[in-house]
């Protein structure tokens, strides 16, 4: 009975799953997920699906098939046809939505098959290794809390027979000390792909609360599948105006300013803080930077594109920049980043119209599997 109702249960996950990667589009569009993020789960809301279940009457009414009435009368007094808006306000619950919950491994799952990302393939040089104690072999001492019943059986069997002690009429085997055999560990290293996500935005007066909303929900979903990606995923964020600071994530988020954009500055502050903490000897970098387009001066775009070939490509897997619409913006900084790297499979350009341009961003972002 306990397996039929696991394999019930899974099949309904499946159904779950179904359901999520049919309408994961609209969820990324929209941004429902966002804001639900536990600790290690998602609740995703999914409307008309319920777990079968009995239900029982707590008003001792009589059920369907039963009592007074015609086929096609209404289950429930009152009940009309829908869309008409008649009948008065009832004391009855109406149909409410189901909140499943999905891992953040599930869901990087789900979002890689349909947008049909490739794996990731981290960089060569890893320093960084991680210990890890495994039972993979077995001894005569140990605590009674790792002894392996199957090859303590197995010695005081062979005993028995070889002694002569054993009666297959009754087949009672007894171990005794020198048959106990107890699990060992073993401590080995592995790799461990460390990788730092640097998101920089520009903050200042054309950057609207749309446009952030646009890039939260983005960097929701980027940071899932990295993590998918990497044992050890490391985020950090900067804003910018005129002027570059690092802040925490919630800040990055909410802040707005109302001074001009100076671009160099925050590509400054990130050469910096990859200096200071991240070696790329050690590290897979991903540097996300997310703008109108709008900067004070063709020569400081000028300075971006030379900070960016001379030193922070060299140190970095990939290199995102987002550009979303907003209606202040001059959109020119995408031209000019289009015009110096063309062709450079380390950078990764994309123009957001809307928050339906989310998809097509990721994909523009992720689809190297850099």
């Amino acid at each position: 009975m306990a397996l039929r109702i696991e394999q019930d249960r899974a099949r309904f996950r499946q159904i779950i799953r179904g359901k999520v990667r049919q309408n994961l589009r609209k969820y990324i569009a929209k941004g429902e997920l966002i804001g639900r993020q536990g600790k290690d789960v998602v609740t995703v809301p999914l409307p008309e699906i319920h777990l079968p279940r009995f239900r029982f009457d707590p008003k001792q009414q009589q059920g369907v098939g039963r009592g007074k009435g015609q086929p096609g009368d209404p289950l429930s007094p009152g009940e009309e046809e829908e869309g008409e808006g008649t009948g008065e306000a009832g004391d009855r619950p109406g149909e409410h939505v189901l909140e499943e919950e999905l891992t953040i491994a599930e869901l990087a799952e789900i979002l890689g098959e349909e947008l049909a990302l490739p794996r990731i393939e981290p960089r060569g040089r890893h320093e960084i290794r991680s210990s890890k104690y495994k039972l993979t072999s077995v001894r005569r001492t140990g605590p009674e809390s790792l002894r392996h019943f199957k090859r303590t059986f197995k010695e005081a069997l062979k005993r028995q027979i070889a002694s002569g002690l054993y009666d297959p009429r009754r087949p009672l085997i007894v171990p005794v000390r020198q048959d106990k055999r107890y699990r060992s560990w073993k401590h080995t290293t592995e790799p461990f792909s460390a990788a730092v996500i640097l998101y920089m935005m520009d903050v200042s007066g054309s950057m609207g609360d749309e446009q952030k909303e646009i890039v939260r929900i983005e960097s929701f979903w980027i940071d899932t599948w990295l993590r998918s990606q990497y044992q050890g995923l490391v985020s950090r964020y900067v804003i910018h105006d005129a002027t570059a600071r690092e802040v925490d994530r919630d800040t990055f988020f909410r802040t707005k300013e109302s001074g001009g954009t100076i671009i160099s500055s925050a590509y400054k502050l990130a050469l910096e803080i990859l200096e200071a903490d991240y070696p790329s000897s050690e590290w897979n970098v991903y540097l996300l930077h997310f703008s109108d387009g709008d900067n004070w001066s063709s020569e400081d775009s000028g300075e971006c594109v030379k900070l960016l070939r001379d030193e922070l490509l060299p140190r970095a897997n990939l290199f995102g920049y987002g550009q979303v619409r907003s209606p202040y913006g001059s959109g020119q900084f995408i031209k000019d980043l289009r015009e110096a790297f063309d062709g450079d499979e380390r950078v990764a350009l994309s123009e957001i119209e809307d928050r339906d341009g989310i998809v097509g961003s990721i994909q523009d972002f992720l689809g190297k599997g850099r």
